[in-house]
């Protein structure tokens, strides 16, 4: 079994961008918080679901889960996107509070710019085609050679994928145009994108990624059994992601709904 399947990528680009990336928000919400109108202090549990996102990235790109990824296991490399594109962008989203971002509405150009990447139907079609296209074989394979455009794509993985989550977490609501029932509709049409691509990935009677068929086996899986497990996590827990956004935003509706109930029988005072 090849020791390097399993090392830690400690590439200075990655760890020190995590750092200073957390670092910039840590000081955003503290101490810098004084330099943006309108900000308010950040709720803990708003900046757990931030740095959540972050444990996430570096889990996905530091971790030996990236060594696995790039020449060893189908699998492993789908558990990588997934956790690029599926876990940390919403967890990101939920974690940045409204006054961080609104200084970018304040520039007429950013602020049209902005409206067009998070309107809803673009923002759908960007990340369900390019996470499409990038699992063409002959793009994938590409990436798995081509240490440049590896990086460009969960570059774009990140982007889109914060993109896609934006209707339903994106934290201005200057920038949110759907409603609850518009967000549930939304949630349930992502989950068809992602079972046609687990059944694309599931179904072919010969491995798709001559990488992974001529690999070195580091797990009791055949190049078949690990392509079928990988379309699996792109197909199961991508789509229970959605569902189980589906319910919380049904739930939040439900609370809010319900309040509004008791406020509109409440008996007026002096009644």
């Amino acid at each position: 079994m090849p020791t390097e399947a399993f090392q830690w990528n400690w590439a200075p680009s990655l760890w020190l961008g995590l750092t200073a990336f957390t670092g910039l928000y840590l000081f955003a919400i503290t101490r810098g918080r004084g330099r943006f109108e309108g900000a308010r202090p950040v709720p803990p549990a708003q900046i757990v679901w931030f740095l959540a996102g972050v444990v996430i990235l570096f889990l996905a790109l530091i971790s030996p889960l990236d060594a696995l990824s790039d020449g060893y296991l189908f699998s492993a490399h789908m558990w990588q996107h997934f956790m690029l594109a599926f876990l940390a962008p919403p967890c990101l989203l939920l974690g940045t509070p409204d006054w961080l971002l609104r200084p970018l509405l304040r520039q007429p150009a950013v602020a049209w710019v902005l409206r067009l990447l998070t309107a809803p139907l673009f923002a759908f079609a960007a990340f369900n085609i390019f996470f499409a296209v990038w699992h063409v074989p002959a793009l994938y394979e590409a990436t798995l050679h081509n240490e440049g455009v590896h990086i460009f794509e969960h570059l774009l993985f990140i982007s889109t994928g914060v993109l896609n989550w934006w209707p339903v977490f994106g934290p201005l609501p200057e920038l949110r145009r759907l409603s609850d029932p518009g967000r549930i509709f939304y949630l349930f049409l992502e989950v068809i994108p992602t079972s046609v691509m687990g059944a694309f990935v599931t179904f072919p009677a010969a491995p798709l990624y001559p990488t992974y068929a001529n690999a070195p086996r580091v797990l009791n899986l055949s190049p078949m059994e690990d392509q079928q497990f990988a379309g699996l996590i792109m197909w199961i827990p991508a789509a229970g992601v959605y569902l189980l956004a589906l319910s919380l935003v049904f739930m939040e509706w439900f609370r809010r709904e319900q309040s509004a109930d008791r406020a509109g029988q409440a008996p007026l005072k002096g009644a």
